[in-house]
């Protein structure tokens, strides 16, 4: 019980200290990250060396290839670019059998006592915070593997009759590489830790529990059962960051496929590079976790070789496999680029979030749209259609609000810096002036239905008022959303200041005049009413628009609210 209570911790402390490792490596060279994927997807080549290279820092394929459909679901990354990132990701991460395999070769436990000093001094002093995460990370990763090692020669698994009886059980034959196969891939699954299953791998042939043959099946099955980490991720996310997860999973199941055909002699290769017998009854733990990792290497190596050849058809093929829904089936609020199930670092999580806002401001603006066709709209039924979906609109704009401010507030519970809290602060402000501007058109919309229901005719004169603010309005809008959609360092705020100033001005201008006729008798106090309250609703949707367009620049609050 307290060896098996030995390897369960040692494993949970591997776990462990590759996520610690991973997140704070994406939190030091978030940014970074983000350009280098954008900037080196010239070619399916350079997207190879790109998934690779940040697989390498990140030290976790599943982190890069989450990264990866994240950006695909914010519309950054092509599919293609993707797949190619992905088949780099799957070579980066051969790295991490070697640092496994180099636990088993030699007694690491020695770095960790000065990497754990480090680390806590740097964590600390806050200064170099990522850094010292990093250091922990790693330094329990080196305890972890430490700890497997001593535990697997406790074990001594080859001197027990039972274990030995029952692998033995199993025969060196495609049935059973089948079901070692199926065994990684569950186990990886549940797990979500190739890493950690490439170490328990490492620990069962070392000790002798399990045959070279057995333990490469693992491996396999372990490069299948990884792929479902970012298909879980993608499973609330946009269609193209669907075939993105597929993609990973179609690029290792074709590996697998060609590796089972040529099992036997392909292994045998492996363990002749390493200097391994595979049929030695007595066999090195060094030259067995070495073998494993060499594997590894070449199965991701050979396999993106061959495939990066044909990318455009893998592109096909995903893209039957998952069709787009149809525009009924499709959600009109539903949310484009977010969801739970896919945020890794505070950058990429921002950047989606606000790719969401630049959405919800289109909407609003379509919301808007609706709310001029219905003051123009004579019919009562179209007018009822027409007031029903401007009521579903505006509980749609509450709905966005809540779902973008509640990823917001899971993205605050991380380690953030001071610039990166303004921003979430900011974009909390602008969704709840989007819902406010929402709010507002229905409000217009039920003063529009009242006006209708009481049999209140418009003067001329007050109907091109109408249309004059609303025209202000509608120009507000579409500079809000300019803003929102682009580079706010590009963007003139006076443009949005002076249709604020004009709208305020119309305002002022239409309910002194309303006054001066209400109280010459020119029409009765009921219509004046319903326009006073029409032109206030309107004014009050321009102060919601600027006070968004202020929050994306990071600037105070409208004087005018």
């Amino acid at each position: 019980m307290l060896i098996a209570l030995k390897l369960l911790g040692s494993i949970a402390l591997l776990i462990y200290g590759m996520k610690v490792m991973s997140e704070a490596l994406q939190k030091l060279a978030g940014p970074q990250l983000r350009h280098l994927l954008g900037a080196m997807t010239t070619n399916r080549f350079t997207g190879v060396a790109t998934g690779a290279l940040v697989t390498v820092a990140v030290q976790s394929s599943a982190a890069t290839t989450v990264m990866t459909v994240s950006f695909v679901n914010a519309a950054l990354l092509t599919l293609s670019q993707a797949i190619s990132i992905i088949m780099g990701a799957n070579i980066g991460t051969t790295l991490s059998a070697w640092i496994m395999s180099a636990g088993f070769s030699f007694d690491i436990a020695n770095l960790v006592w000065p990497a754990f000093l480090i680390g806590i001094i740097l964590i600390q002093a806050g200064r170099h915070r990522y850094i010292g995460d990093f250091l922990f990370g790693l330094s329990f990763l080196l305890f972890a593997l430490a700890m497997l090692k001593a535990t697997g020669a406790e074990m001594d698994l080859a001197n027990k009759p039972r274990v030995v009886e029952f692998f033995d059980s199993f025969e060196t034959n495609y049935g059973t590489i089948l079901l070692f196969l199926l065994i990684g891939t569950i186990l990886t699954a549940m797990v979500q830790s190739s890493a950690a299953l490439m170490a328990i791998t490492m620990v069962l042939c070392a000790t002798g529990a399990i045959t070279i043959y057995q333990g490469i099946a693992l491996v396999m099955g372990e490069n299948i059962g990884t792929t479902l980490t970012a298909n879980i991720a993608a499973l609330n996310a946009n269609v193209q960051a669907r075939r993105t997860a597929m993609a990973h999973l179609v690029f290792n199941v074709f590996g697998v496929i060609w590796v089972l055909l040529l099992f036997f002699p392909f292994v045998r290769m492996v363990c002749n590079m390493v200097g391994l017998d595979p049929t030695a009854p007595e066999q090195s733990p060094t030259q067995l976790s070495f073998a494993l990792a060499t594997f590894h290497t070449c199965f991701n190596v050979i396999n993106t070789a061959i495939l990066i050849w044909f990318i455009p058809q893998i592109e096909k093929l995903v893209c039957l496999l998952i069709k787009p829904k149809t525009v009924e089936q499709e959600e009109v609020f539903r949310l484009k680029y977010i969801s739970a199930g896919i945020m890794k670092t505070p950058e990429i999580s921002i950047l989606q979030a606000q790719k969401e806002i630049a959405v919800f401001g289109d909407q609003t603006q379509q919301l808007f749209r609706m709310v001029k066709e219905l003051a123009l709209t004579t019919d009562d039924k179209e007018f009822d259609k027409l007031f029903d979906r401007i009521e579903k609109g505006e509980e749609g704009s509450d709905r966005m609000e809540n779902e973008i401010g509640q990823y917001l507030g899971e993205v605050g519970e991380a380690h953030l810096s001071d610039d990166t809290k303004g921003k979430i602060r900011n974009m909390l402000r602008q969704i709840g002036e989007l819902e406010s501007i929402g709010d507002s058109c229905f409000s217009l919309a039920r003063i529009l239905r009242r006006r209708r229901d009481n049999k209140i005719n418009f003067t001329k004169e007050q109907e091109e008022g109408i249309v004059q603010i609303a025209r202000l309005v509608s120009q507000a809008l579409t500079q809000m959303n300019v803003l929102l959609a682009g580079h706010k360092d590009d963007y003139d705020i006076s443009a949005s200041i002076d249709i604020e100033n004009r709208i305020n001005e119309s305002r002022n201008t239409l309910k002194q005049k309303n006054i001066e006729n209400v109280d010459n008798h020119v029409y009765g106090y009921d219509i004046g009413t319903v326009f006073n309250d029409l032109i206030g609703e309107f004014e009050k949707t321009g102060d919601y628009i600027i006070n968004v367009v202020q929050a994306r620049l990071g600037l105070g609050y409208s004087i005018d609210e």
